[in-house]
């Protein structure tokens, strides 16, 4: 698939579906601001294609750590029941659409993750880095967080190697039935999945 067309169907897809979530993702936004107080929005920066960094931008699910919690470990018991709701439903990440329509993102593609994450990857599953990140894509449809990273990460390369715009379009076919099912939402005993600790560990 070329570049061109996938950045068209980007645009024409992001636009379509920021149009029609706009009334659920202000209703979402609300909620957060009722529950959880300001701000409504996490934002944190993200690796996008070829290692450039970007600020993802989300609804917030979680209350900001306490005294003595470390942010990532405590992730679960930060975990609000508002926070779960929009995880399993996937409407914390409506705001992304912001980031597709940025460049930053695509609609497709392995999901962004952290920075410290980088020098982790062996030269294989840093491949996953040749293409935008996407606000979905092939490990999302075949078991989201509850694949190992390993798989995760295979998934993501083969998409690389595989990419065209029929896959695309399956993606986000299969992306509405999985978040129908609320399938996959966290591993075992995690708000989404445990920290990346790379392949030699």
């Amino acid at each position: 698939m070329s570049s061109v067309a996938k950045r068209a169907l980007d645009l024409a897809g992001t636009l379509a579906l920021a149009a029609a979530s706009a009334p659920v993702l202000l209703l979402a936004a609300l909620a957060v601001r009722i529950t959880m107080g300001s701000p409504v929005f996490f934002r944190q920066v993200r690796v996008g294609r070829r290692g450039r960094l970007f600020t993802l931008v989300k609804l917030r699910t979680m209350r900001p750590p306490a005294a003595g919690e470390h942010a990532l470990s405590s992730d679960h018991a930060r975990l609000t029941p508002l926070g779960r709701w929009l995880r399993a439903s996937s409407l914390d990440e409506l705001p992304e659409l912001w980031n597709v329509l940025r460049g930053d993102m695509s609609l497709v593609g392995p999901r962004p993750l952290l920075p410290e994450y980088l020098p982790r990857y062996t030269p294989e599953q840093a491949r996953r880095h040749d293409v935008r990140p996407g606000l979905t894509g092939l490990a999302q449809i075949r078991g989201r967080n509850a694949l190992d990273w390993p798989e995760r990460l295979a998934l993501d390369v083969w998409y690389v190697d595989h990419r065209s715009l029929a896959l695309d379009l399956s993606i986000l076919l299969q992306t509405l039935r999985a978040g129908a099912r609320r399938d996959g939402i966290a591993a075992a005993r995690h708000a989404t999945m445990p920290e990346f600790q790379g392949a030699q560990r």
